[in-house]
């Protein structure tokens, strides 16, 4: 039994098959509920060679400040293998007060939330909004992340749209809805590593040297020193070994390369400029005196940031209080979202469902928490807004 706004409305968005980067309809859904409630809708493809197209949604109601951006994605990843799910991935069933499907958690049931909020809150008003709500919704988040948000806010620049402060509905909850808002992220840098060895058969190792006894002996270094100790707001950067290759199918032949890939989770004791030469540095002290040549490659996806605490919030955390009476952490643990390109843009804060299951086989949510959700959401609108 579908019982609330936005429990309806996360049905019928998790039954849009939403697989990066098809847009499935769900697209469709949104900017037929959001106009119909007076919404300016503006659909937004983009495309770059290489790159999947993607279609991506802006909407606003208002034209005054300040305007308050509710962010998100209706993109999902794949299903995996349909027959471990207890029930199908797009049929959106509910079970014993829990909705079942691929996207309930992340984050098609945040986006839902706060659509019923907003829907709420506008027919509750007595006269004109004193502000502006917007949706910036893309459908490339799960992706890789080029033709959606990034673009989307060039859009906006170019289109004189600002954004005064913006809440990104990723699933930032570990248990309970209330306990955690992010405030900030650590950032990602990827790098890959090539050993080049010399070439040779294995009865006669003296005339050959072995990369993967180099590449062994460099990744024990890196892991066994830290990068740092942690600041005042991130736990320490931590690198993690992501992957590791050689293109050797021969069983008596020393290869002549091995290479592994790797990323790093880094807080704001670095800029990615300087972690990149933390980096080289390590591996050159590393390889010093060693036979073996290298060559490297990084690329960061996204740097560190934090939105200090003020009164954007304290409101979001006065009505996380008010609704479940909880006392939200301020965190920055957790991965990386598009909150990393929007916060060039305004002050952002993720804050969603709980993430127990997300990506998983059985994502779920329960519905008691898509209310809760829905609740605060509806109580922030109502004190973000400067009063008369």
């Amino acid at each position: 039994m579908i019982e609330t706004d936005s429990v309806r409305h996360a049905v019928k968005l998790i039954q849009c098959k939403s697989v990066t980067p098809i847009e499935g309809g769900a697209l469709d859904y949104l900017e037929q509920a959001l106009s119909k409630i007076g919404f300016a809708c503006t659909r937004l493809p983009f495309r770059e060679e290489g790159t999947p197209d993607v279609d991506n949604l802006y909407a606003r109601i208002g034209t005054n400040a300040p305007n308050i951006c509710f962010a998100g994605h209706t993109d999902v990843v794949p299903v995996g293998d349909e027959t471990d799910w207890e029930f199908t991935p797009f049929e959106a069933r509910i079970d014993n007060q829990i909705l079942h499907g691929r996207g309930s958690a992340d984050m098609k049931g945040s986006i839902a939330c706060f659509l019923a909020a907003v829907e709420a809150f506008l027919s509750g008003l007595s006269g004109d909004l004193p502000g502006s709500i917007s949706f910036l919704i893309t459908g490339d988040e799960e992706g890789p992340a080029i033709n959606g948000t990034v673009k989307m806010l060039d859009w906006l620049d170019e289109h004189g749209e600002k954004l005064d402060h913006c809440i990104v509905g990723e699933p930032s909850n570990p248990d309970k809805i209330g306990e955690m808002i992010k405030i900030g992220r650590r950032g990602s840098m990827n790098g890959d590593i090539i050993i080049i060895g010399k070439q040779g058969h294995v009865a006669y190792q003296h005339m050959a040297n072995n990369p993967i006894e180099g590449l062994a002996m460099l990744i024990s270094k890196l892991l066994g020193e830290p990068l740092d100790i942690g600041t005042s707001t991130f736990m320490p950067s931590n690198l993690e070994i992501t992957n590791l290759k050689v293109n050797n199918e021969a069983v008596n032949v020393i290869p002549a390369r091995a290479s592994a890939r790797f990323n790093i989770r880094f807080n704001d004791a670095h800029s990615p400029s300087s972690l990149e030469q933390l980096m080289r540095d390590r591996i050159k002290t590393a390889l010093a005196g060693s036979p073996y040549g290298v060559e490297l490659a990084f690329r960061v996806s996204g740097d560190s940031f934090v939105t200090k605490s003020g009164d954007f919030t304290d409101k979001l955390s006065e009505a996380i209080k008010r609704v479940t009476g909880l006392t939200p952490e301020l965190s920055t643990t957790g991965g990386t979202s598009d909150a990393r390109f929007i916060k060039k843009f305004c002050p952002v804060i993720e804050f969603g469902l709980v993430n127990a299951t997300i990506h998983q086989v059985d994502e779920q949510v329960p519905l008691a928490h898509m209310q809760t959700l829905t609740a605060i959401y509806t109580a922030f609108l109502k004190t973000y807004f400067p009063k008369d």
